[in-house]
């Protein structure tokens, strides 16, 4: 009995990780063309769709668009995208964020965030370090609708702001995670 429990964690996790890794390829885009494409068409929907994100861009000193990220996991997961930073409208590198987690979980989503990079200390951070891990560095807030409620262009304090979008998919749990944003070439 107890070799046929482990038996079946086993064939579960192989399972997850195969999921797991083939799903991360849908979030990396085929060519730079196609992720400056998708990134565009991302943020030109979220400002559609949301007034005081629409607002807080319009004070931005740049924006990271991730249009699509990938996440799955059961008990150990994990999440990838591919994004670029726009400066003035003009593409100036290219980024991918990776999460690792850790706990009871289980499930696949997609989604895709935007992070508004709201002064030159936030811009620079990202462009000079080896990889910007969230909740080092910059202040990051993520913005809800009880934020969004609160946020005006006079009340904007902090060095970033990110708005998650298009959420599809599963994935229920507690668990701890991580995430950093490090540059690629494309």
């Amino acid at each position: 009995m107890k070799n046929l429990r482990r038996f079946i964690l086993a064939a579960v996790f192989a399972v997850a990780t195969s999921v797991s890794l083939g799903a991360f390829q849908g979030a990396h885009a085929a060519t730079a063309e196609d992720l400056n494409k998708e990134a565009q068409h991302a943020l030109d929907k979220l400002l559609e769709s949301n007034p005081v994100a629409k607002e807080i861009a319009g004070e931005a000193e740049a924006v990271l668009i991730f249009p699509n990220i990938v996440k799955a996991g059961l008990v150990f997961g994990g999440a990838y995208g591919e994004g670029l930073l726009q400066q003035d409208g003009e593409v100036k590198n290219y980024y991918n964020s990776v999460t690792g987690s850790w706990g009871l979980q289980a499930g696949a989503q997609s989604y895709g965030y935007v992070v508004f990079l709201m002064n030159n200390k936030a811009v620079d951070y990202l462009t000079e370090s080896r990889g910007w891990e969230i909740g080092v560095g910059p202040t990051v807030v993520v913005v809800d609708e009880g934020i969004a409620k609160n946020l005006s262009s006079s009340t904007l304090k902090d060095d970033a702001y990110a708005f998650i979008f298009d959420q599809k998919g599963l994935m229920a749990g507690i668990n701890i995670e991580g995430t950093k944003i490090t540059q690629i070439r494309r």
